[in-house]
C-alpha cells in the first residue's frame, strides 16, 4: 500500500509564510535598540577622549598609523572608528542577531509553535539569517556614518589623511570608506554563520552569541602565533585587517580578495551545516 502525499490547505504557500517583515519586527523588539545606542554612543564616546587626551599625532614610535589621525578630518575620524571597533565591538552585534534567531525561539518554547503555523523549516531558518544579516549590515552602516557626521562637526570635512603617506579628497574618501564597510560586513560573514549555527543547536541564546564571540577570539589569538606559518592563511582572522589596503593611495585588491574568499567559504559550510542539522532536529523535546 502506498502512502499518498496530504493534500495542502486552500491558499496555503510555504514561500508566504513568516515574511521578512514580520520576522523583522520579531526581531526589532529584542536587543536592536540597545545596539544601535552603543553603536551610537561610540564616536561620541572617541570625541571626548580625544577632547581630554589632546591631539593623538605624535605620540607613536615614529610610525604614523590611523590613530594618530584621527582628528585630522571626519573622514580620517571615521577610518579610527572603524579600527578600534572592527575586531571586537562590531562582532557583537553580528554574532547576537545571528545566533539569537533560532536559539531564542527555542528557549521561549515558540519554535515548536512556528514549525506548526505551519512555516517549512528551511523557510524559517532562511528567514531569521536574512534579517539577522540586514540587522547585521545596519550595525556596520550605522557606526561609519555617525562617526563620519560627528567627526566632520568636531574636526571639519576635509581631506582623508593616509597613514602611508599623502591624502585623498572628500570625494574620493567617502567611496574607499564605502569599500572598507563593505568588507568588513563580508569578513564577518564566518562569525555570522558560526553565530547562526550554534543557534541551530543550543536552547541556549547566550550560548550560541557566547560560542560565536569566544571562538572568533580564539581565531585572533591564534593569528598571533606566527609559529604556524602559512597556516594562519587560513584563518578568517589573518584577513580581518585587509580593509587597510583601501586605504592608500592606490588601493589593493589582493587581501580583501583572499579575506573574502575565505570568510565566505567558511560561511557557506556553517550555514550548510546549519540548515542540514536543524532539517533532523526535534524541535518537541
Amino acid at each position: 500500500m502506498t502512502a499518498t502525499p496530504m493534500a495542502r490547505a486552500a491558499g496555503y504557500r510555504p514561500r508566504r509564510t513568516l515574511p521578512l517583515r514580520v520576522e523583522a519586527r520579531r526581531q526589532l523588539r529584542r536587543r536592536t535598540l540597545v545596539i544601535a545606542a552603543i553603536l551610537t554612543a561610540l564616536p561620541f564616546v572617541l570625541v571626548a577622549a580625544f577632547a581630554i587626551g589632546g591631539d593623538p599625532a605624535g605620540r607613536g614610535n615614529g610610525r604614523i598609523t590611523l590613530m594618530d589621525t584621527a582628528t585630522a578630518s571626519g573622514g580620517n575620524f571615521a577610518a579610527t572608528a572603524l579600527f578600534v571597533s572592527a575586531g571586537f565591538l562590531l562582532v557583537m552585534p553580528v554574532a547576537l542577531f545571528c545566533g539569537d534567531t533560532v536559539a531564542s525561539e527555542a528557549s521561549w518554547a515558540s519554535l515548536r509553535y512556528l514549525l506548526a503555523a505551519p512555516v517549512p523549516r528551511a523557510r524559517l531558518l532562511l528567514s531569521k539569517l536574512t534579517v539577522g544579516l540586514l540587522f547585521s549590515a545596519a550595525a556596520m552602516l550605522l557606526l561609519p556614518l555617525v562617526a563620519l557626521g560627528v567627526g566632520s562637526a568636531a574636526y571639519g570635512w576635509g581631506p582623508l589623511q593616509l597613514p602611508t603617506g599623502g591624502a585623498l579628497s572628500a570625494g574620493e574618501a567617502v567611496p574607499r570608506l564605502a569599500v572598507v564597510v563593505g568588507y568588513i560586513f563580508v569578513s564577518q560573514l564566518v562569525t555570522a554563520a558560526l553565530a547562526f549555527w550554534l543557534s541551530t543547536v543550543t536552547d541556549a541564546p547566550l550560548g550560541a552569541v557566547g560560542g560565536a564571540v569566544g571562538l572568533t577570539i580564539v581565531g585572533n589569538v591564534l593569528d598571533q602565533v606566527t609559529a604556524l606559518g602559512t597556516w594562519r592563511n587560513v584563518l578568517p582572522a589573518h584577513w580581518q585587517y585587509s580593509w587597510a589596503d583601501a586605504l592608500q593611495p592606490r588601493m589593493e585588491w589582493s587581501g580583501m580578495i583572499q579575506g573574502s574568499a575565505v570568510s565566505v567559504a567558511y560561511a557557506l559550510v556553517l550555514c550548510a551545516l546549519a540548515f542540514r542539522g536543524f532539517a533532523r532536529k526535534d524541535v518537541v523535546s
